[in-house]
């Protein structure tokens, strides 16, 4: 796996957490307890900050990245993931807030102080502008995305079944 230091900053990933050898983890990133990231991801916190929960899974071929402080980005913008969250499949998340308990389905992509508030589901495919807030409870869908529904029981329901799900795979991958 490629763990590396950039600058002063040095990644922290918690021991029962598992990182996929092909994936890449760079600088100011800390990685809480049984989360997973698997191949092929790049996680880059090279100019701010990037926090990824516990239970959290960065699923293969997903990119994680921040903005810097300059006068188009007073400050920057760090990118926070909460805990029991599913990223799915080639998911780009870029200087934005996913709360608690959220599914960001494949190939979605959230940018730039967006926040996805906790039990939000952002369908495939789908497209998050910059600062836009996804209240939690609801689906998501669309290039830009718009509000489509309620989510229901099962749905709500797969969240933390997703997030246990791949506490079990990444202990047997360890």
């Amino acid at each position: 796996m490629a763990i590396r230091n950039f600058e002063n900053f040095i990644p922290e990933i918690d021991t029962s957490a598992f990182i996929d050898e092909m994936a890449v983890v760079i600088g100011d990133v800390r990685i809480g307890a049984d989360s997973s990231v698997w191949p092929m991801c790049s996680i880059r916190g090279d100019i701010h900050s990037i926090r990824i929960g516990e239970r959290t899974n960065i699923q293969d071929g997903s990119v994680l990245h921040v903005t810097h402080d300059s006068e188009y980005a007073p400050g920057g913008n760090a990118l926070q993931i909460g805990n029991d969250v599913t990223v799915g499949h080639n998911v780009v998340l870029h200087a934005c807030t996913i709360e608690d308990g959220c599914l960001i389905g494949m190939g979605a992509v959230v940018l730039d102080g967006a926040v996805v508030q906790s039990g939000a589901m952002v369908g495939a495919g789908s497209l998050v502008s910059p600062g836009k807030v996804l209240e939690g409870g609801y689906l998501w869908l669309g290039s830009p995305v718009k509000r489509v529904r309620e989510l229901n029981e099962k749905e709500k329901s797969f969240f933390k079944y997703s997030a246990q799900h791949y506490v079990q795979l990444k202990n047997r991958h360890k």
